[in-house]
């Protein structure tokens, strides 16, 4: 059974170019990486669990805020080249990013020295114009941004989500 994970991407539109919100990991393996190693939001769930929920709650985690209630898409599971499977949901809506503060998480660092040293699991966060955000976003998660697209595509169109 694959590991399952539900994430938040939050839009705007501004100036009829549309933003997505997404975040830096933290920790010392990303520390000196930028290009394609963004995420939106999210984490893991247990089998059974609703994604929505998983999706809120870690967006709460990793940003220390509530999610605008907003218009949300729902998207198809995404399956990552790692095999976890990504239930991603869009929401649009704006946040404010000052005071933004992930969670933490502990880390052995350096490695094998004995020492346990704490990170936030996003250490900053972003609006990125679609454009921008394809060359910040894993790999895995690209495909969200055609998704959101198309979505709002048909919306434009008066068709169905």
């Amino acid at each position: 059974m694959p590991k399952l994970s539900a994430g938040l991407l939050l839009y705007r539109v501004v100036d009829d170019q549309v933003e997505v919100l997404i975040g830096h990991p933290g920790g010392p393996f990303w520390a000196r990486k930028d290009d394609s190693a963004w995420s939106i939001p999210k984490g893991e769930y247990a089998e059974g669990d609703d994604p929505w929920s998983a999706a809120v709650r870690e967006f709460e985690e990793e940003l220390g805020k509530i999610p605008p209630d907003g218009p949300r898409i729902d998207f198809a599971p995404l399956r990552q080249p790692s095999g976890k499977v990504i239930t991603a949901f869009a929401v649009r809506g704006d946040l404010d990013l000052e005071g933004t503060f992930s969670n933490t998480f502990e880390l052995e660092w350096p490695k094998g020295s004995g020492k346990f040293k704490e990170f936030p699991e996003i250490d900053r966060v972003g609006w990125f114009s679609v454009a921008e955000a394809r060359s910040k976003l894993l790999k895995g998660q690209l495909p969200l941004l055609d998704r959101l697209l198309d979505a709002l595509e048909r919306d434009a169109r008066g068709g169905s989500r």
